[in-house]
C-alpha cells in the first residue's frame, strides 16, 4: 500500500485523494487521544498517532487528520491538525483553520459533549461530520470539511516534498 489515511471519514479520505491524485487506503486506526480533543496539543498528537499507525500497518506514506477544539482566552475555537509519516521515520505536521465556536455550541462541549454530537443536534443531520462538518455550518457553506482538510494535506505534502 502506497498511501493510507488513518480514518474512514469520507471528508478526510477525499482531502488526501484530491491532493495525491491516487487512491488512498482508509485505515481504522486509533488516535490515542480522547474522542473530543480539547487542545491544540491533544489534537496534534491524535493526527501524529494516526499517521504513524498507517505506516506501522504498511503504508509508504501515512496521513493523520484530526479535528478538535482549543480554548484561547476563554473562547473555544475549532482546531484541526494533520501529520504525514513515512517508513524512514520522517514526520511533518501542520495546523489548519481556527474559528470561534458560538456559545450555544461551545457550552455543551465544555460540559463533556463531542463537537460532532453537538453539531448533529444543532443541524439535525446525523452525518454532518462526514460532510460539511462544523466548519461548513459555521461558515454558511463557504468552506467544507474536506476543503479545510485539503488545505492541511497541501501543507503536509508540500513540506514533505521540500524536505526530501
Amino acid at each position: 500500500m502506497k498511501y493510507a489515511i488513518g480514518s474512514a471519514n469520507p471528508a478526510k479520505v477525499k482531502a488526501v485523494e484530491q491532493m495525491i491524485k491516487e487512491p488512498v487506503q482508509p485505515l481504522d486506526v486509533p488516535s490515542g487521544v480522547s474522542p473530543q480533543p480539547l487542545s491544540d496539543e491533544e489534537t496534534r498528537l491524535g493526527a501524529v498517532n494516526r499517521a504513524k499507525a498507517c505506516v506501522e500497518k504498511g503504508a509508504e506514506l501515512g496521513f493523520g487528520l484530526e479535528g478538535g477544539v482549543t480554548d484561547m482566552e476563554g473562547t473555544l475555537y475549532l482546531c484541526n491538525w494533520g501529520a504525514l509519516a513515512d517508513q524512514d521515520g520522517h514526520l511533518v505536521v501542520a495546523s489548519g483553520a481556527k474559528i470561534p465556536l458560538p456559545d450555544e455550541i461551545a457550552a455543551p462541549i465544555r460540559k463533556g459533549s463531542e463537537l460532532g454530537e453537538v453539531m448533529t443536534s444543532f443541524t439535525s443531520d446525523k452525518d454532518i461530520r462526514k460532510k460539511a462538518g462544523a466548519i461548513g455550518v459555521l461558515t454558511n457553506g463557504e468552506l467544507a470539511r474536506d476543503e479545510m482538510f485539503m488545505h492541511i494535506v497541501k501543507l503536509l505534502y508540500g513540506q514533505y516534498k521540500f524536505q526530501k
